[in-house]
């Protein structure tokens, strides 16, 4: 009796505490939706990155690729409310713990295949990093209308990249993923804007720059502005009008050293 006991010391003694037990790895999927293939590069990366299973939604339908002819439909599309019919996923949207779901800005938020996708309600109650590409949008409001369409969605992060930005996506993904603890890697936590005030001749100057190559934005005046100190340099958040119509939200980064300022999102 007493060895019994010895030995069933031994055993409790040599089970790992709970607290040292490692946590599983996160199961991981990224989801995106693509036509030019610029969405793709990022999905791409960030399945590189992570090793993550990925999966394109294709429509059943193929749209076109020209941009003024998928600029029309999607459109019509729009003013139809027209859900395109989707191929089957392979994968099972329910076996996974986080989803990075990626689309175009199309008329300000996802891209009309992509919600045939949200209405099936296969992200309801899933942790989901929404991220974008576009001209000039950034992801705030596909991320609101995300919230609004989909039950109980928890969304940890969401990102844009500006298509003429695309040579600067590795490092705001990279970010992304340190953050969540996919990635090794210094997490910066980026600090909120300082208050709106009247902008500075500096601040209307770093501005004016920025937006000088976007057409769209001819015309557009800052009225206010607030900043942040980043590892790389300064973001800006003005609030402008003119240009596109009414009031927005422009964000600029004006890089350490002798770099030209540019926009990296606008949000209506």
């Amino acid at each position: 009796m007493m060895l019994m006991a010895g030995m069933l010391v031994t055993a409790c003694a040599s089970k790992p505490k709970a607290e040292e037990a490692e946590e599983p790895a996160k199961k991981v999927l990224v989801l995106y939706y693509s036509v030019t293939n610029t969405t793709k590069q990022i999905a791409e990366y960030i399945q590189q990155k992570t090793g993550a299973d990925i999966e394109a939604i294709q429509t059943v339908e193929e749209l076109p690729t020209d941009y003024q002819e998928l600029l029309q439909l999607s459109g019509k599309m729009r003013e139809s409310n027209t859900l395109p019919e989707l191929k089957p996923l392979a994968h099972n949207v329910a076996d996974y713990d986080l989803i990075f779901f990626g689309y175009p800005i199309w008329f300000g938020t996802y891209a009309q295949p992509v919600k045939t996708l949200v209405a099936s309600g296969v992200l309801s109650g899933k942790t989901v990093v929404p991220f974008c590409t576009s001209g000039s949008s950034g992801v705030k409001e596909s991320a609101e209308n995300l919230k609004k369409d989909v039950p109980n969605i928890n969304i940890p992060e969401s990102f844009n990249v500006r298509a003429s930005l695309m040579d600067k996506m590795p490092a705001t993904v990279d970010r992304v993923l340190i953050s969540l603890g996919l990635m090794e890697g210094e997490n910066e936590v980026l600090a909120d804007y300082s208050a709106q005030q009247a902008p500075t001749a500096d601040e209307t100057a770093i501005f004016d720059a920025a937006i000088s190559t976007y057409p769209m934005m001819k015309g557009a005046k800052v009225i206010s502005a607030g900043s942040r100190t980043t590892s790389k340099g300064t973001d800006y958040k003005f609030v402008a009008e003119g240009g596109m119509g009414g009031t927005m939200d422009v964000y600029v980064t004006k890089e350490n050293g002798d770099v030209a300022p540019y926009f990296t999102a606008v949000d209506r």
